[in-house]
């Protein structure tokens, strides 16, 4: 369900999208460079805001730069110009955008001696870039690996939400959003190699 719901969001936000992905081609913006720029904001929103605190701040500017990777895509199929580079550099800038939020996130609560909270943020980060990975290996392998309880999707929202929560009030917020993450994305690790290895079988 959540698979369904994510891709029909996405969808839609690229029909929201289109009028302005149209705007920046017919201004010489290159699908390439608004997905730089993206990952630019991303990255100012996690030092300025996420890693000092201002967490309703953070989500707003991370939110709004992600949106970026709704309309890159929908840029580049306008434009004629789908690439496997522009794949490539999609997904990596995905990487480091999540590298970003969870150092940032690690940092604030190492600094407020919340080492409970820095440990979450640390299986996320790891665990997260291992969710990915696992996938994209095995399918370079020649596997399927289309199953994933937590994704890059989930791990954002959650996190975005548990960030308002602490945003607004309770401090519990964002620390049950990080060990919520951590243990679906350990979990996520182990059902895509578990997945594969059967193939493989």
């Amino acid at each position: 369900m959540a698979k369904i719901l994510g891709v029909t969001a996405k969808a839609a936000t690229a029909r929201l999208l289109d009028p302005l992905g149209r705007a920046l081609l017919r201004a010489g913006v290159s699908p390439n460079a608004v997905t730089l720029l993206g990952t630019a904001g991303v990255l100012a929103g996690s030092y300025f805001f996420a890693a000092r605190g201002q967490f309703p701040m953070a989500v707003l500017v991370i939110t709004l730069c992600g949106l970026t990777d709704v309309m890159d895509g929908s840029m580049a199929r306008a434009r004629g110009t789908v690439s496997k580079f522009g794949a490539l550099l999609d997904s990596t800038m995905d990487r480091i955008a999540d590298g970003a939020i969870f150092s940032a996130l690690i940092w604030w609560f190492a600094t407020q001696g919340d080492w409970p909270t820095v440990f979450a943020a640390l299986i996320c980060l790891v665990a997260g870039q291992a969710v990915s990975y696992v996938k994209a290996r095995a399918e370079g392998l020649g596997f399927t690996c289309q199953v994933g309880l937590v994704e890059r999707a989930e791990r954002l929202i959650t996190v975005g939400v548990g960030a308002l929560i602490t945003g607004f009030g309770p401090d519990w917020g964002l620390p049950a959003a990080l060990w919520l993450v951590a243990a679906g994305s350990v979990f996520t690790v182990f059902q895509r190699m578990i997945h594969v290895s059967r193939q493989a079988a």
